[in-house]
């Protein structure tokens, strides 16, 4: 059996988060494959407060796939994953309904509601995630979310965010219904992305906040700490001329990979992972994108404030040993954007 573990667990000797790659990479749903593309076959588990999970809900939303694929949303607060067992110290993602007892954290302080937005386990029953990766046979003992899994074969096709955005964005045409909404631009916007992402975005933004709040020792956090707020510079300075990161009138794969980072930053990162040189609110051309990407009703259907708070700030002992969730909810996002200048929105 595979040791269970959580992202804090992710270490280097010299303290610096290493984030480990997915267990499940490539799956692909297409005709032919042992993946065949159909409606009712697919289950999406993610929790709001992810914001990998997040990104691949915004996608499923915008093409409109809530009829072909379901999902389950788990409970904020991780809680241990084998209460049975007194040696199985982990503790993550668990499922829970509307109105179940309050969850503590793993210390019994708090008392965090189970809300609206949880979503069960609808396909398997299941209590957590992990038991989700076991029945898939997982080797990695990381029960992270996001999780695309077949009913048919009983496994988990993809946990990797960028593969399911790549999947609900081509794979289920004939079930949506926006099949006509392409966030994966070809040509040169695509090569231009991909560059951005892999020199700025994801190691600079997406996970640099991450290298930041869970760093151990000071020399990382540090390299990490200068690294997020150039990158942030640099994008700063990007989204001064154009709407969205690449040159196309709506949101991309991208954008929603920033967006989803930028939401949680003043509420969370700001206070949670030592990301205080500046808040987002205070460059105003990130604040105006955030706001922009914000006007599709999918993404704002995709966004729980109460959720990311409550995740962040009562899952982790370690780092917030009562679990006391701050009261900022960071910048207005239904503000008025202030950027047409910059192009015509096609958000809806």
């Amino acid at each position: 059996m595979p040791k269970a573990h959580t992202a804090l667990d992710e270490m280097a000797k010299d303290g610096e988060f290493k984030r480990t790659d997915a267990a499940f990479l490539g799956g692909t749903v297409a005709p032919g494959t042992k993946y065949e593309p159909a409606a009712g076959r697919y289950h999406l588990y993610v929790s709001l407060a992810c914001p990998w999970a997040a990104g691949t809900l915004t996608t499923l939303f915008v093409k409109g796939l809530e009829d072909a694929i379901s999902y389950s949303i788990c409970h904020p607060t991780w809680r241990r994953t084998a209460p049975d067992d007194p040696d199985d110290k982990h503790y993550g993602w668990h499922f829970k309904s509307p109105g179940d007892a309050p969850v503590s954290n793993e210390l019994g302080h708090g008392e965090n509601e189970c809300d609206e937005a949880c979503v069960p386990d609808s396909v398997n029953g299941f209590s957590t995630l992990r038991q989700v990766y076991e029945l898939s046979k997982d080797e990695s003992g990381k029960y992270s979310t996001p999780v695309l899994f077949d009913k048919q074969t009983q496994t988990i096709v993809s946990n990797e965010s960028l593969d399911i955005l790549k999947i609900f964005n081509s794979s289920f045409q004939d079930f949506a219904k926006n099949p006509g909404v392409d966030l994966f631009p070809g040509g040169e916007t695509a090569k231009e992305l991909e560059a951005l992402n892999e020199k700025v975005i994801y190691n600079g933004v997406n996970n640099g906040v991450y290298r930041c709040g869970f760093a151990t020792k000071q020399k990382p956090y540090d390299e990490a700490f200068a690294t997020l707020f150039e990158s942030l510079a640099a994008l700063e300075e990007r989204l001064a001329t154009r709407r969205f990161l690449g040159d196309t009138a709506q949101p991309t794969w991208l954008d929603l990979r920033l967006f989803h980072t930028l939401v949680r930053f003043d509420p969370v990162y700001v206070v949670y992972f030592k990301t205080n040189a500046r808040p987002i609110a205070d460059f105003p051309n990130l604040l105006g994108f955030m706001r922009d990407v914000y006007q599709w009703s999918a993404v704002r259907r995709s966004v729980n404030i109460r959720h990311i708070k409550m995740h962040y700030f009562t899952s982790h002992t370690t780092l917030n040993t009562y679990g006391i969730i701050p009261g900022h909810d960071g910048p207005d996002l239904l503000a008025d954007p202030g950027r047409a200048h910059l192009g015509v929105s096609s958000a809806a």
